[in-house]
C-alpha cells in the first residue's frame, strides 16, 4: 500500500491510499479520484516525506491520551454511521454497486463484504471504506 497526501482544486486536503503508485495514476486518468469534502475530480498529489522504517524496534502506540483520543474518534465515527445509515448485512456488495450504477437508492450504507468483494469494488471504482471497529476495553482488575 503506498499513501498519498492530495489536494482539490478549492484547497481540501485529504489523504489516498493505494494499492501501488501506478494505481493512483490510473485512477486519476479514469476520473476515480475525487475530494470527500467537494466532490472535485480535480485531484493532484502534494510533495510529502516517504515513511522511512530504520532496524530499531519502535512502539507505534502513543501516548495514552493519544490513544484515547483516537479511540474516541473512532468510536463516534463508528456510532455515527450506525445512527445515520442503512445496515445491509451480507448485501453489502451487491448494494454498495447497486447504488454506485445507479439502480437503487443513494444513500450511506454498511454491513459485511470478503476481502475478494471489497476488492473488486475498489478496482471497478466503488467507494469503499472499512468500518472502524469497537474499541478494546482494558481487562477489569480485582
Amino acid at each position: 500500500m503506498i499513501r498519498y497526501a492530495l489536494a482539490c482544486d478549492a484547497g481540501h486536503e485529504f489523504e489516498g491510499w493505494f494499492g501501488a503508485s501506478a494505481d493512483y495514476d490510473d485512477q486519476q486518468a479514469k476520473g476515480l479520484v475525487e475530494c470527500p469534502v467537494c466532490a472535485s475530480k480535480s485531484v493532484r498529489k502534494q510533495i510529502m516525506a516517504p515513511a522511512v522504517t530504520g532496524t530499531k524496534n519502535r512502539s507505534v502506540e502513543g501516548s495514552p491520551e493519544s490513544r484515547a483520543m483516537l479511540d474516541e474518534a473512532l468510536t463516534e465515527v463508528r456510532r455515527h454511521v450506525e445512527e445515520n445509515f442503512d445496515y445491509v448485512g451480507d448485501d453489502f456488495a451487491r448494494e454498495a454497486r447497486a447504488i454506485h450504477e445507479g439502480k437503487s437508492e443513494d444513500r450511506g450504507i454498511y454491513g459485511q463484504a470478503t476481502p475478494e468483494e471489497v476488492k473488486k469494488l475498489a478496482d471497478d471504482g466503488v467507494p469503499v471504506a472499512p468500518m472502524p471497529g469497537e474499541p478494546i476495553k482494558p481487562p477489569k482488575l480485582n
